[in-house]
């Protein structure tokens, strides 16, 4: 799915909002989600999954085509971990309300 079919599905699965606000909204949330990890922050979307930048360091590669040595500076570069619900419904899995522990019965 690109940027373009997400705004025009919530647009149609919203029809109270007008196309422009959706794409605002939209465009706002991937920004802020951009700033932050420029900032080196991490965000976490409950049930979806956390965003953040993960550290490389300096390193000597390869051009693949030559085979000679290249150096690659250290840099970030961005990471998603998903979180359980999203992991869960992508394999299929029936979503569950969480476990909880048993409650004592008394006895008689």
């Amino acid at each position: 799915m690109t940027k373009s079919e997400l705004i025009a599905q919530l647009a149609a699965a919203n029809p109270h909002l007008r196309q422009p606000d959706v794409e605002l909204i939209v465009g706002t949330i991937f920004n802020e989600i951009t700033a932050a990890l420029a900032r080196g922050d991490r965000v976490e979307l409950r049930g979806f999954g956390a965003f953040s930048a993960k550290a490389r360091e300096a390193r000597t590669g390869r051009n693949p085509r030559t085979g000679e040595a290249v150096e690659v500076s250290s840099k970030a570069v961005p990471y998603f971990k998903p979180g359980k619900e999203l992991r869960e419904r992508v394999n299929g899995g029936p979503l569950q309300a969480p476990k909880r522990a048993p409650r004592a019965v008394p006895a008689p």
